[in-house]
């Protein structure tokens, strides 16, 4: 796993490990902290150690390319665990959500939300500037295109107006998904373009940028119920959906990452057990050397008024953790 800094990372991992220890596999859960070498330097000692399959999810999707080789030369399997693995054929299969999807999700949230048919109709138009991913995770890419695919017509029309004029992914991406960098983003929109006109909607691809955005407003005195702009997240963290509650981040997408973990187990399974593994995209993840055959989960638009239903009741977190 990439790192602990992250509530969903150590969800991941906990949930992953909880279901193979159940079907009797030995299991050794390693976090890099976001360091690249610390997670080949543990990639390369599981694979001396004499593992018998590899679940990555990467830091660097491309930096992995020799470690990967040398368990590919020990026979060792690799799933690919959320992000895809890059430049290798030693990747067997993918485990992940529909990473397009997610960034079409946000998209017609906040198309819907802001209504923008009906002010383009009218003539109106509201401000808006992006925090999207990482560079070097190929998701940020596949979320970033599905989320222009909804916007960019309203960008090209003069509904939707960013007045950085920062709207390309190599603009708008933030290196490793830093909390940090994308407040400092949204403090020098909300100090360079901003000063005389609100801006209306942030969006934003991950939870961590939206609490970013959140520090950035409250530093220039935007206020809840008054001139608070949409935000939008990925990965329905706790923080996340108690802003939800209490109107700092209008919406997360949900992934129900004891699915994600559930869909891993039964390929590392399949694979130890030499079975095809359940897979139902086998086009879209060109890794730049292999199509790697994927399964992908599909996201869910959460916001205060489904949180209850998808969250609650369906079991992810208690009304008690949300009151905390």
């Amino acid at each position: 796993m990439p790192t602990q800094s992250s509530e969903r990372w150590i969800n991941d991992g906990a949930n992953m490990k909880k279901q193979l220890e159940a079907l009797g596999y030995e299991v050794d859960l390693q976090y890099a902290e976001d360091d690249v070498q610390m997670q080949v330097s543990q990639i390369e000692n599981m694979i001396a150690s004499g593992v018998n399959c590899l679940v990555i999810a990467s830091i660097d999707s491309s930096a992995l390319v020799n470690a990967e080789e040398q368990a590919k030369n020990a026979g060792i399997p690799i799933i690919a665990y959320d992000r895809l693995l890059m430049d290798t054929d030693a990747v067997s299969y993918y485990a992940t959500f529909d990473n397009k999807g997610v960034g079409t999700a946000i998209g017609n949230y906040i198309k819907e939300a802001k209504d923008l048919d009906a002010a383009k109709a009218a003539g109106e138009s509201y401000t808006i500037e992006f925090f999207m991913g990482s560079p070097d995770d190929n998701n940020a890419l596949f979320l970033y295109n599905g989320l222009m695919e909804v916007l960019q017509p309203y960008l090209d029309d003069g509904t939707l107006v960013c007045r950085s004029g920062r709207t390309s992914f190599e603009d708008t991406c933030i290196l490793r998904w830093s909390q940090e960098t994308a407040q400092q983003n949204c403090e020098n929109y909300l100090t360079g373009f901003y000063a005389d006109e609100k801006l209306d909607i942030c969006a934003s691809a991950f939870d961590g940028f939206a609490y970013g955005c959140k520090a950035a407003l409250e530093g220039a005195g935007y206020k809840v119920g008054e001139d608070w702009p949409l935000i939008t997240g990925q990965d329905a963290e706790l923080m996340a959906v108690k802003n939800i509650i209490s109107g700092y981040q209008t919406a997360t997408i949900y992934k129900d990452t004891r699915l994600l973990a559930e869909k891993c187990v039964t390929m590392v399974q399949a694979v130890l057990e030499g079975a095809e593994p359940e897979i139902n995209d086998t086009e879209q993840y060109n890794n730049g050397k292999v199509v790697v055959p994927a399964y992908l989960c599909t996201p869910v638009a959460v916001d205060k008024d489904n949180y209850k239903e998808i969250i609650v009741d369906g079991g992810y977190y208690t009304e008690e953790q949300l009151a905390q």
